[in-house]
Parts: structure tokens; sequence; C-alpha cells
């Protein structure tokens, strides 16, 4: 069976204002609340496999690690099955989500850059969404030394989109974009 006709729509990303003191307490605190989950999980079944199966005075290392990894699947199938849509956990969601669609454009980077070579409406903006939500990236990281370094390259693209007369306020990633630049090099 083909995936590619199988795969669901893809969902459009946008990006949001936060805090970033607000957001880094945020994550903080969803991460401190799933490593105490999988921490008290982890002995729990490690306990439990010792208890059941295990030997007096013998080595139970693998029933202990057994008992680990099975905490560890626990605590990955309850946050993304329970935790992924709870309010304390919206900051963390929204990190990943921005760094994974960043993602997605990084990795169609060498046609992103043909495209804005040949002024494709749809890789300009698919660069201008990129440049932006790595600014927010860096801003809600509180990583300063690399969001300088991308400033310079966004202010020229935005000159750049301005020239043309396109839309600069580019907040969402629309995956027809992606398509439509993947078919850049296909198309030359």
């Amino acid at each position: 069976m083909n995936t590619a006709t199988t795969r669901p729509a893809a969902v459009m990303f946008e990006i949001k204002q936060f805090d970033p003191q607000a957001y880094r307490q945020q994550t903080r605190r969803s991460t401190l609340i799933i490593a105490l989950i999988f921490l008290l999980l982890a002995m729990m079944l490690s306990t439990l496999a010792v208890m059941l199966f295990g030997v007096v005075d013998g080595d139970n290392f693998w029933l202990n690690l057994g008992g680990v990894l099975g905490g560890l699947l626990v605590t990955a199938s309850l946050l993304r099955y329970k935790l992924w849509q709870q309010p304390w956990m919206a900051a963390a969601v929204y990190g990943w989500q921005l760094k994974r669609s960043l993602m997605r454009v990084t990795n169609l980077m060498h046609h992103v850059d043909a495209g804005v070579a040949l002024n494709n409406p749809d890789a300009m903006k698919l660069l201008r969404f990129y440049h932006l939500g790595l600014t927010q990236m860096h801003h809600l990281d509180g990583n300063s030394s690399d969001h300088n370094q991308t400033a310079q390259d966004s202010q020229r693209h935005k000159a750049s989109m301005e020239t043309l007369a396109l839309d600069t306020e580019q907040s969402r990633l629309d995956p027809a974009w992606l398509v439509a630049v993947k078919n850049i090099q296909a198309s030359r």
C-alpha cells in the first residue's frame, strides 16, 4: 500500500506569542512532572518484577532493567495519549510543534534555497516562516547568540519579499508550500 496516499492531511502550524519566562517556567514544570511519573513507574515496575520473579540474594539486574524499560514505555504512552492534551503541557507541546515545523522546512532547505533564487512565492513564504519561527524559538529558549546570526538573513529576505510585494507576515506553515517547494526541483 502506498503510504503517501494514506497519510492524514498535514495540519497547519501557527506561530503564537508566548512570554519567554512563562514558557520556560511551564516547560520546566511539565518536564519535572513527566520525569517524576517515569521515576515512579520505573521504580514500581522494577520492584514488582523483582517481587514476582526475582531471586533472593540473586542477580535481578535484568528484572530491574525490564521494569525501567516498562516504565519508559508506559510513560511514553501516557504522555502521548493522556498528558499531551493537558493544559499544563501546552507550552511544551507548542515548543515541540514549533521545532518539528522548523525541521520540516530544514529538511527541504536545498529546495527552498533553489525556489528563493527563482523568486518562487511559495519558497519565499516558506523561508520567511522559517526565519520567524527560528527567531521565536531562539527567543523562547533564551538563545540570543543564534538569534543575532539569523536576524541579518531574515531582514534581507524580508526586504526581498517586500520588493516582490509578498506578505511578510508568514506566521503559519502551510503544508501546501512544502509540497510546492519539493516540486520546484522536479520541474527544473
